[in-house]
């Protein structure tokens, strides 16, 4: 009996040399590359008009530091511990900060957002009292707490809690009644209605006020710091000042960026997370 070769195993002719797959993943990834690198542009711009700059001698040296000298100065600072210093000590100041002022806000918008009744009794104040910037508090702040670390945590705090307030108070107060409706059907209690209706329905606008929060009180942080503070990263750059030395600044002004950015990435990436999550709560 005459059998025919399989032909399972033999080569197509005219076959792609790569799935298609990888050649997807390629082409994600060169993307994502050239976005990065169109991003990378404007500093390494702005990086060669300082060199320029500075070798053309358009402003004095105490005036405009060269970018090595900043290198240098930001290698020095952070050998010595001083730099890690006063990073820490600030980053304790917002540590506190966001979690007083994201609890008080959490709390008041969800009481606003629940409850028809104290929002009609506590949203005039707050309307009124939010219009107040950061250093609108700060004589009556120093008055009540002192000069010390509990004026720069309030000070802070106030900071968070109206972004915080005015997000969560939203979010909640715009979910769906049919979503309250279906959890009346199912007769779920108070926990259950928080835990599978308000929080996910609400969880996007939340995180919003949060993420603003956290904006707020790294950049109130370093404005309070800069006015009344001893120590701390804005302190950094107010002695710096003292001493001519606008190194230090610039530093200062470097770390203050860095820190900021990877917050508001590291926030992102969450957000991301959590939107999945909420996606899948339902």
């Amino acid at each position: 009996m005459n059998t025919v070769p399989s032909t399972r195993y033999l080569p197509v002719r005219g076959a792609t040399p790569a799935p298609a797959s990888w050649r997807a993943f390629a082409a994600a990834f060169a993307r994502r590359f050239s976005i990065s690198a169109c991003g990378l542009l404007p500093p390494l711009l702005l990086l060669a008009a300082w060199q320029h700059a500075v070798d053309e001698r358009w402003l004095a040296e105490q005036i405009l530091p060269p970018p090595a000298l900043v290198w240098q100065s930001l290698a020095e600072l952070w050998d010595s511990g001083e730099l890690a210093s006063h990073l820490s000590i600030s980053l304790s100041r917002f540590g506190w900060s966001l979690l007083i002022g994201g609890g008080v806000g959490l709390l008041l918008g969800s009481v606003m957002g629940i409850s028809r009744s104290a929002r009609a009794y506590l949203y005039p104040s707050f309307s009124l009292l939010s219009q107040f910037p950061v250093v609108g508090w700060i004589p009556l702040l120093i008055i009540v707490a002192g000069l010390g670390e509990a004026l720069k945590i309030s000070a802070i705090s106030i900071a968070v809690v109206v972004p915080v307030v005015v997000n969560t108070d939203m979010g909640i107060a715009n979910i769906p009644r049919a979503l309250l409706e279906v959890a009346k059907v199912y007769r779920f209690n108070g926990l259950q209605v928080a835990g599978r209706v308000v929080l996910p329905a609400a969880c996007a606008s939340i995180f919003n006020g949060l993420r603003q929060g956290v904006m707020q009180a790294w950049l109130s942080l370093v404005f309070v710091e800069l006015l009344a503070s001893s120590e701390g990263i804005g302190y950094l750059m107010v002695w710096g000042r003292q001493l001519l030395q606008l190194d230090i600044v610039v530093v200062a002004m470097i770390v203050i960026g860095a820190v900021g950015l990877l917050l508001d990435r590291g926030l992102g990436l969450l957000e991301s997370r959590l939107q999945g999550w909420r996606r899948g709560a339902y």
